[in-house]
């Protein structure tokens, strides 16, 4: 048996902290810490327990000598904004459509509004390298390229406007090469897939060639637990919810409050699951939120003495921070860790989100990796593949998992296998 390094010992002990003792570890789990150790230790932020904040790549052992190059991955949501995550060192935008102005409105990508953060953070997840975090907090396909088509403004995102944005995709598919198209986005009420446009613009884009992968929702909570379009439509990939609690120990997995089906027509949705919380994205630059998270990150690394001068310095930006210059030293500790932990932050550059919508492009991520290993696939045979290779988690039922968490690294490996 094979006694492992100390300082492994101690990362792999920092990131199990509920788990008293280590008897063994399985060679997986070593295996996935020791590539990661250096980039870990050097990179990743931490928390107040000692255990760190893990990337989405490292948590699902994600193939990384494949990233989406060479791939196209279309993302329609509410709002955009070129994060430098996509755009540096090689800007991978190739191509944006603001569907609320008849000349695109191009002038819409580069000025920050509360409708922009969403799409920016669902791009990042599946496509963002990372810079900000020396190539961390990176995404499975950071090579990959993308098309941004806004579908609204802020408020609901109808099944009109996602048809819209779904009959942009199909006309520009040869322009751009979009292989993949990404929905974090419901639509309206729950429909038959027989009499609804949304769901046949799905299966069109299908019929042409195109993966579409829809966040199921977060409706699980719910006594019908409704799956709408497009999610609903038999030939998407309709992503559910994983709970992985930031951590590579799978026993510790549980299940999201997704939506579940069946649906009206009687399928199964969603087909797989993958993380919905404790995902890693970016912050919206030049808004109130990126301030905050910046004075609470240079907050938490200042010595005990520089507390009170900061935030003197910086009023306006936080109330409760301002309200607590005249507490002591202790307190404001107290304050700055209850607000780190209760705004998500992870470094002033990237926060924690949750939801659907962030499981949906880890699995658009994943199918990126698959048609650069093959990109012969179908979007037939990549549906099933990532079925067969999914993981069903135990105790929870079949309906609101599908057939199970992705497996990335397999799915890849059957994709070169794939013929």
């Amino acid at each position: 048996m094979r006694v492992l390094e100390d300082d492994l010992q101690r990362l792999i002990a920092a990131n199990a902290p509920d788990t008293a003792d280590f008897p063994a570890i399985c060679a997986r789990c070593v295996r996935l810490f020791e590539r990661a150790k250096d980039q870990i230790v050097k990179d990743a932020a931490m928390q107040k327990d000692g255990s760190h904040v893990l990337s989405t790549p490292l948590r699902l052992d994600a193939d990384e000598r494949f990233t989406g190059r060479g791939v196209t991955i279309a993302f329609l949501d509410s709002g955009f904004y070129p994060h430098v995550d996509l755009t540096t060192p090689k800007n991978r935008i190739l191509g944006y459509r603001n569907l609320l102005h008849g000349d695109g409105d191009l002038n819409s990508l580069f000025q920050p509004d509360v409708a922009s953060w969403h799409g920016m953070m669902t791009s990042v997840v599946a496509a963002g390298n990372g810079s900000l975090s020396n190539g961390f907090y990176r995404g499975l396909a950071p090579e990959a390229d993308v098309v941004l088509v806004k579908l609204a403004r802020t408020g609901r995102i109808t099944d009109d406007n996602i048809r819209e944005g779904l009959e942009w995709v199909l006309a520009n598919k040869e322009r751009f090469s979009i292989r993949v198209v990404n929905i974090s986005a419901g639509g309206d009420d729950e429909q038959s897939y027989l009499n609804d446009p949304l769901s046949q613009a799905v299966e069109q884009c299908t019929a042409a060639g195109i993966t579409v992968v829809c966040a199921v929702g977060n409706a699980g909570h719910l006594p019908d637990h409704p799956v709408v379009p497009p999610a609903s439509a038999p030939s998407c990939i309709a992503v559910g919810g994983l709970d992985d609690k930031n951590s590579m120990n799978r026993a510790k997995r549980g299940m999201y409050r997704s939506s579940y089906g069946p649906t009206i027509d009687g399928l199964q949705k969603p087909e797989v699951i993958a993380p919905s919380i404790w995902v890693p994205a970016p912050i919206l630059p030049n808004t109130p939120t990126a301030q905050q998270a910046s004075l609470l990150e240079k907050l938490d690394k200042s010595s005990d003495d520089e507390l009170h001068t900061i935030i003197r310095d910086n009023p306006l930006i936080d109330a409760e921070l301002d309200a607590a210059l005249d507490r002591e030293v202790h307190s404001i500790r107290q304050i700055i860790t209850l607000k780190l932990r209760r705004e998500n932050v992870i470094t002033k550059h990237y926060k924690y989100v949750d939801g659907t919508s962030f499981s949906a492009p880890i699995v658009s991520s994943i199918v990126a990796q698959m048609i650069e290993a093959n990109p012969t696939l179908t979007p037939q045979k990549i549906k099933k593949i990532l079925i067969s290779s999914a993981e069903r988690l135990p105790h929870y039922e079949v309906d609101r998992q599908g057939w199970g968490v992705v497996d990335p690294r397999r799915a890849v490996d059957l994709a070169l296998r794939s013929t």
